[in-house]
This record gives C-alpha cells, structure tokens and sequence, in this order.
C-alpha cells in the first residue's frame, strides 16, 4: 500500500496524541495530576481504577505503532508480541473501566455511556483475537480498526471536555453526560467509514 502524506501526518498525530494521553494516565494513577474529586472517586476502587488507567494508558501507548506499514511488513514478530500486549492491556483496561463507570459523572446517562464503551471495547478486542487465532488476518484487522477507535476516546473524550469548555462555554457538568457517548461513537462511526468506503487507508486493507 502506498501510504500518503496527509494519511502518515494524521497517523503520526494519532499516535503522538495518543502517547500524550497515556503520560497522562501515569501521573494521574501517581496522583500528579487530575483534580481532587476525580482523585477521591478513583481512591473508592482503587485496584480497579489502577486497572483502568494503567491498561488504557498501555493500550494508548502502545496501539497506535500497530497501524504503522513498515513494522507490519519488516518486524512482523514485534508487530506480534505489542499486539498481544495490546489486547491484554484492553482486558485489564476495559475490566476497570466497566467497573468505574458506575462511579462515572453525569448521572445514569454518563454512566452507561461509560459502561457500554467498556463492554464494546471488551468485545472488539476478543473479536480481533478469535479472528487471528483463526488465521482470519483481514477480519482480525477490521477488529483491530475499531477497538483502537475505542481506545482513542480516552483522547477525543479530552479535546471534546477542552473545546466545549473554552470555545463554547458549556460548564464540565452539563457537558460530561454528553461527551460519555461523543467520545466514542463517532470514533467508532469513522472506523466503520474507513472500512467500507476506504479500505486502502483503513491499514492496507484489501476489498
């Protein structure tokens, strides 16, 4: 597949973005950052939050290097052993997070949008490995688009909270139960748009 420029940028924003967020979730999980009262509903489950932030920052961290054509092709063992480690930091990852969402802000709207982030997350990443332990590479690689889709709302979940603050005013509470679902679903609308409609961008997929 030829890989073109504009595709390689917003493949190297995704990661960079990614890779800041995972930082992130490592000063969180040593209390350098997040405010208190984020701080106090973590410290409720603190083995499962540990699970949540630790495993999606894995999961950030590591996810978005999997997209890149040349260590599909040239280090296909490594691909291999960040793919497993991938889909082990989704389990943990996901396991808290569904566990969390019940703590979640924005009452039952924001906690189920949580919740249901956590279960298709859990599912996505249990389809992308029946699906290579089958020998299906393409079906793994469908699975694969979209539970990264799923593990970028922990980036698209902050640009949204920033912009919604800053260019529209809205307050962090009237917003949360909204971003609970904005966070992921068009992630997830878009993943499935590559798919069908751009499979040549959609990580060297074939029709």
């Amino acid at each position: 597949m030829v890989v073109t420029l504009s595709v390689r940028i917003l493949l190297w924003l995704m990661i960079f973005s990614s890779i800041l967020i995972a930082a992130h979730a490592v000063l969180f999980q040593a209390g350098l950052t997040g405010g208190q009262e984020f701080q106090q509903r973590f410290a409720e489950f603190p083995l499962y939050a540990a699970f949540h932030v630790l495993g999606s920052g894995v999961a950030l961290l590591i996810g978005g290097f999997q997209f890149l054509p040349r260590l599909r092709a040239r280090r296909i063992e490594l691909h291999r052993w960040l793919g497993r480690s991938y889909l082990i930091a989704v389990l943990i990852g996901g396991v808290g997070g569904i566990v969390m969402a019940t703590r979640a802000h924005g009452g039952l709207a924001g906690q189920f949008g949580f919740f249901l982030l956590g279960v298709v997350w859990l599912v996505s990443g249990w389809q992308a490995y029946a699906a290579v332990r089958r020998g299906d590479i393409q079906a793994h690689r469908v699975w694969m688009i979209r539970n990264f889709a799923l593990t970028f709302a922990a980036v698209t979940l902050r640009l949204y909270l920033g912009l919604s603050q800053a260019v529209f005013g809205l307050t962090f509470d009237a917003f949360y139960p909204v971003v609970a679902w904005l966070c992921w679903v068009p992630n997830l609308i878009i993943a499935e748009w590559l798919i069908v409609a751009k499979p040549a961008m959609a990580w060297g997929l074939k029709r």
